[in-house]
This record gives C-alpha cells, structure tokens and sequence, in this order.
C-alpha cells in the first residue's frame, strides 16, 4: 500500500504539471484555430532562462520567477503571436502546422546557440526549497517542490476556470472560439484577445517548464525538455483543444500511467521498460486519436488560401528531370569526392521529400515524422536485404522493394486517424508515431529471445544500423559517383511518375479532397480509401528513400532519424514549394548540403581572416537558425520559394541575349574549374552570382523584351489569380483596356 501512494502522488504531480502544460496549448487553439507546436519549446527555454538569471547570476528566487514567468514568457508569447502567427491568416492548414514547428525549431537552435549543448560539468536544475525540504502525506515523503507542483496546478486549474466564465476577457475569449464575426460586431476585439491567449499560454509553458524540470533529476537537454512538455499533447487532445476540465483529466490519467509503468513493470525481466516509460505519452496520444468523435466532411472555406500551385506538364517535367541527371554528372567531375558525398547525401534527402510533395502538396494530408519511416526501410534492408560480407557486403533490389511494402502497411496503421478526422489529427498521430519509433524502437539495440521462434533478434544492433550500397543486377553503385548518379535518376523517375500521377483521374482526385472532402464523397468518391492509398504511397517512398540515405552514409545511429531532423526536413520543402517535385530538391539540398556548407564557408572565413574572426563565428551560429527563420516567412509566401524563382526567371524567356550570356558565363566558369584554374568555392561563387543577376539583367538591360510577355502569363501567373497571387500592374491595366477596347494610356 505505501508502495501503491508513493507512486500515486508522484504520478499526480506529474500529471498536474502536464495538465498546466497542456491547458495553455488549449487555450491559444481555441481563440486563434492555429496549434502551437511551440508550446515544449517555450518551456524549455523559460527552463534555461530560469536557471540562468537564478543560478548562474545569482538572483533571487521571487526575482527571477517574476522575470521570466511575469514579463518574459508572456512577452514572449504575444510576440510569436503579433509577429508571426497573426499573418497566417488565409494559408491552408499545413502552413499553418508548419510556421510553429519553424518556430519549435528556431528556439532549439537559439538554445544550443546560448547555452553549450555540452558542457564541461552537467547543467543541472535544483529543486525549491532543496532536496532536503519534505512533508509526510499518509506516511509518503514528498519535496516541498513535488507540492508546490501538485497546488499549483490545482489552483491554475481553478483560475482557469473562474477566468473563462467570471471574467469578461474570459468569455470573450469563448466568443471568440463560438463566433469571432459576432464578437466583432459587439465591439469585441479578437485580434487582441488572441494575443492575450498566447500570452497567457506562454506563461502556462513556462510554468509547466520550471516545476518539471527539477523533478526530473537530470542534466538540462534543449531536446529532451522539449520533448518533455510535447507529452501534455496528449492531454490536450484529451479534451479534444476545447474543454480544460477534460484536459486536466488527461494529465492526470498519463501522469499516474506513467508512474504505475516505473513501480510495477518488472524492468528486471522486462528491459524495454524504461523505454516503454519515455513513449507512452505519444502512445497515448495516438489512441485518443484514434478513438476521437469521427468530425463532419467538411467543404470548401469562402476565403481561398493564398496558396497557388501551378501544374507543370508532363513534357516539361521529362526535360526538367533529364536537365538534372546533366548538371549532376557535370559536377560530379568537377567537384571533391566530400562534396560528391553531401551532394549523394541531399539527393537521398530529396527523394525522402518527395513522400512530402505526394501526401501533403497533392493530397494535403501531412507527415512530422517522415525520416521514422526511413529508418523503418533502412531496418528492413538491413536484416533482409544484404548480401555478402565485408567489404564485397551489397544490398539487393529485393531488400528495397521489401522496405516500400513493409513500410506502406505501417504508413497504412500510422494514417489510422486521418481516416476520421482532420490534417491536424494526422500531423499529430505521425509525431506521437515518430517520438516513439525514436524513444521505442530505435532504442532496441540488445538482442531478444523472440516468442515460440527460439532466436534472437536486434531490431537495432548496437546502436548502429550498417546498410551497404546497393547492386542492381550487374550495376555496382559501391564508388560514391556512381551511387550520386543512381540516386539523382531515381528522383528523376519518381519525380516525373508524380508529375503522370497528378495529371491521371488519380491525381485529380486527390486535389478534389485536398479542396473539400465534403464535395469529393458527394460526387461519389472514397476519402478513406483515398486518404489511405496516398498515404502508403507515401510511406513507401520515404522508406525507401531513408534506406538510400543509410546506405550513401554506410552506418547511422539513432541520432539520424530524431524526431526534429523529420520537421527539419518538412519545413525545408514546404519553403522550396510542397507542391512542386522541385520544391522536394529544393528542401534536400538545403537539409544535405547548403547549410552545412555555408556553415564551413563562414568557418574558414573566419580563419583566414583572424581581425574578423567573431563576425564570421557569428554569420556561422546563425545558420543554425536560418532554416527555422525561412520556415517563419512561409506565411507571407505560402506556395514557396520554387514559385517565387519562377515569377523571377520568367522575364528570360524574351530576354534570350541574357540567357545565352549568363550560360556562356557558367560555361567558362566550369571549364576553369575543370582545368582546376579556380576553385570550386569560386565555381559556386561565379554561378551564385550569375544565377541572381540574370532576372536582373533581363530587367533592367533589356525591359522591352522582359516586358512583353503577355498578361494572361506575366510572372506566369493566370489571369484569375492577378491581384492574388502578386499585385496588379499597369501593364495588367492597359491590357484590360486593349481588350476591352478602351484607350490605353490616354490615347
């Protein structure tokens, strides 16, 4: 019975610090409609921030709680939502998913930035009142911090309560979530009201981060912090985002779960039992999922989303695909067998991302954890895939096309939820199914006596997955050129298959319940089984593509398929374009190769120039940041970067004169290169810069041809989109005068 308490009142203080976590997250969805994956971020940097100004400056206690709790969190909060959030207004829902997890990012890498992931001596985080400061509950020892912990959420909780029905901010922010129009018109504010639920949610995070974190008695991680408060997901979706009581009940339920798994789970014979522990909130997660309330079909919203994306055809899709496998065996010529292997690398990451373009660009369904589905095909190709040893070991086609089927049917359970319910729903049950392939599965590296089969078996030997390259029939992809070139006709093929599978009944289908589900089972189709296929379509191919990467990298620890590497990985793409086949290139170069790049670029600046060694250690910190930053700016340009580059470059289809001088510029700048008269880094350099001046050029020096193009293709954007997808110009005027047959500039 002791036993039984002492696990009892840990598991409750635990669970009332995630339900204070998990109230704020219900709090800023029900009065902006936008899901603050953030949310773990700000905790854990309210932890650090705690730390800081307490121990390592030495303020006291009440100073520094009224600091950070009192100004900074809550600041913080209605930043994020004045600044970012407040702009996503009219983007569809992946933008919408995809803007706070570049902010979930960005504050990880200002983290590591600030404080030194490893330092020389643990950063560890001491409890209120210290370890020594106890009170008896029914013959149990609890902290006065443990207590502090369970009040607190007890009287949030009931502040909650009191605030959304006795106050009048409160209720207003019930109206909001009821009817934002009405409120309006009886002189209610939302847009402030918002604002004021971020902050609101912001402190709750922080809360939740600074009592938590001392109860954990580890050293401080920016990651496992994160992913700590990233648990109260499951509460909060407990109370299905709307009701607090329910969502506190959660908590309180995953709390004491989670405490009867480390008392009564016998972790002598059961030794998954730790890690069992560290996944049962996202294993919670997923079954609230699957057992919500089914939610109505729902159609097309009256205001369109910014979102335009342009169909390519399927010639142009051919010469854009054969031009790649060019450039790419142009460079591996000329570049050092380093940058051949990151360039491998990217490609490999680039055929990951094309799941991203097939599921979410054409479908509008979305995956977090797509790289969790690589390691599920690289698994898959290690154990059944090789052939051979040492070093003559190759894996074989079968292993590969055993990794799609196997990895399609998990795709298949994973997309469970989304069968019933919304975009929202799949993102979530695709993280809870990521954080627990990383925390679960991966974390198997010992081997286990299978049941009734009499073997042992390693899901994940030692920690290390090898997976040599591959052999095709008498195709040997061993040298790493060789293996470049595999990969990039590979995206090639399945970049063009897209492109075909976008233009068939298929591919309409798909953007028929991509823009109203409603509309799409009237006319007589299946959004289950359409919901279902693309998503093990897509499973499919990240499986595959995550076993290439494995095999381009020889051996991968877990470390290469964390959780925040897959969100990396979507953010980049959905910058590039989700709904283009280049923006998946685009996403895996920048994932692969760029950002390291421009990382060792900065690096070896600084070297060579000592006098300007911190500004250049500078630019090279700030990298880290700059993927989450673009992700950010998604909301002022929601169809991506592809698009953008497109509009720019569509001035030198009738400026032909620069095409051909910026062409014969990178001509000549590759035969230097070749001929190793320059550097590579000056070969990037010159192309760089003559890719950004050509648009320019077309402009400035040749505005006559640049400029007639016709309207109805200007930018290449169709007339019924002008005024939308960019501003109106007079040549768009003077146009509609021409056909019109009115006088055009006043003649």
């Amino acid at each position: 019975m002791q036993t039984f308490l002492q696990y009892t009142i840990l598991g409750l203080v635990t669970g009332g610090v995630y339900g204070i976590a998990a109230s704020g997250l219900v709090v800023t969805y029900t009065t902006s409609g936008i899901f603050n994956f953030a949310h773990g971020a700000v905790a854990m940097l309210a932890a650090f921030a705690y730390r800081q100004v307490r121990f390592d400056w030495g303020w006291p206690a009440p100073v520094a709680l009224l600091a950070v709790l009192g100004v900074a969190a809550p600041v913080l909060g209605a930043l994020i939502y004045g600044v970012i959030m407040r702009g996503l207004r009219g983007t569809s829902e992946v933008t919408r998913i995809v803007v706070p997890v570049s902010v979930m990012l960005g504050f990880l890498a200002l983290a590591t930035w600030i404080w030194d992931p490893t330092p020389r001596t643990p950063r560890l985080f001491l409890l209120f009142f210290g370890a020594d400061k106890t009170v008896s509950i029914a013959g149990v020892n609890i902290t006065w911090h443990e207590l502090l912990a369970l009040v607190m959420a007890a009287v949030i909780a009931l502040a909650l309560r009191f605030f959304f029905f006795r106050t009048r901010n409160g209720v207003a922010m019930r109206a909001v979530v009821d009817d934002p129009d009405l409120l309006e018109l009886n002189a209610g504010r939302p847009e402030r009201l918002a604002m004021l639920s971020w902050a609101l949610g912001a402190f709750l995070a922080a809360l939740a981060g600074i009592l938590i974190t001392p109860i954990q008695g580890t050293a401080m991680s920016a990651t496992a912090l994160t992913l700590l408060v990233i648990d109260a997901f499951a509460a909060a979706m407990f109370g299905r985002l709307r009701s607090l009581p329910r969502t506190f009940l959660g908590a309180l339920v995953l709390g004491l779960a989670g405490s009867y798994v480390i008392g009564y789970f016998p972790a002598d014979r059961w030794t998954w039992t730790s890690n069992f522990r560290v996944s049962l909130p996202m294993i919670a997660l997923f079954v609230v999922l699957l057992f919500l309330p089914q939610d109505r079909l729902r159609g097309t919203t009256i205001f369109r989303t910014r979102e335009r994306f342009r169909m390519p055809s399927v010639r142009s899709a051919m010469i854009a695909g054969l031009a790649l496998v060019g450039v790419m065996f142009l460079l591996r010529e000329i570049l050092a067998p380093t940058a051949v292997n990151s360039l491998a690398f990217s490609m490999t990451a680039a055929i990951v991302a094309l799941s991203l373009v097939l599921l979410t660009g054409y479908a509008g369904e979305i995956n977090l954890a797509v790289l969790s589905f690589g390691a599920i095909g690289a698994i898959i190709v290690h154990h059944y895939g090789v052939t051979g040893g040492g070093s003559s070991a190759r894996t074989t086609l079968w292993g590969y096309l055993l990794a799609a089927g196997v990895c399609a049917v998990v795709g298949a359970l994973v997309a469970l939820p989304s069968l019933r319910l919304r975009g929202l729903y799949l993102a979530l049950s695709t993280l809870a199914f990521g954080v627990f392939v990383s925390n679960m599965v991966l974390r198997e590296i010992t081997d286990r006596k299978l049941p009734l089969l009499h073997t042992e078996f390693s899901i994940f030997p030692s920690g290390n997955l090898t997976v040599p390259r591959p052999k095709v029939g008498p195709l040997d992809l061993a040298a790493m050129p060789t293996f470049l070139m595999a990969v990039t006709v590979l995206f090639a093929v399945i970049g063009v298959g897209l492109v075909v599978l976008r233009h068939s009944s298929y591919g309409r289908r798909l953007t028929a319940l991509k823009d109203s589900p409603a509309a799409s089972a009237t006319l007589g189709q299946s959004p289950v089984a359409l919901k279902l296929s693309v998503f093990m379509l897509s499973a499919a191919i990240a499986g595959v593509g995550g076993a290439l990467m494995t095999s381009q990298l020889g051996s991968a620890n877990l470390d290469r398929y964390d959780i925040f590497l897959s969100l990396s990985l979507l953010v980049l793409t959905v910058v590039g374009g989700i709904g283009y086949v280049s923006g998946a290139l685009f996403g895996g170069i920048l994932f692969g190769v760029a950002f390291v790049a421009l990382q060792n670029t900065f690096d070896k600046l600084g070297a060579d120039f000592p006098d300007a060694e911190g500004f250049f250690e500078f630019l090279a910190r700030f990298t880290t940041v700059l993927p989450a930053l673009m992700g950010v700016s998604i909301g002022r340009n929601p169809t991506g970067a592809v698009e953008q580059i497109v509009v720019e470059f569509g001035a030198l289809r009738r400026a032909k004169p620069v095409v051909v001088a910026g062409c014969a510029a990178v001509a000549v700048a590759y035969q230097l290169a070749r001929n190793d008269s320059i550097s590579n880094w000056w070969f990037v350099v010159i192309v760089g810069a003559v890719i950004v001046a050509m648009p320019l050029a077309a402009k400035r020096l040749a505005p006559p041809m640049a400029a007639a193009a016709p309207a109805d293709g200007q930018g290449g954007v169709p007339l019924e989109l002008v005024g939308v997808a960019r501003p109106f110009e007079p040549a768009d005027r003077d146009m509609l005068d021409r056909e019109l047959g009115l006088t055009v500039g006043g003649r």
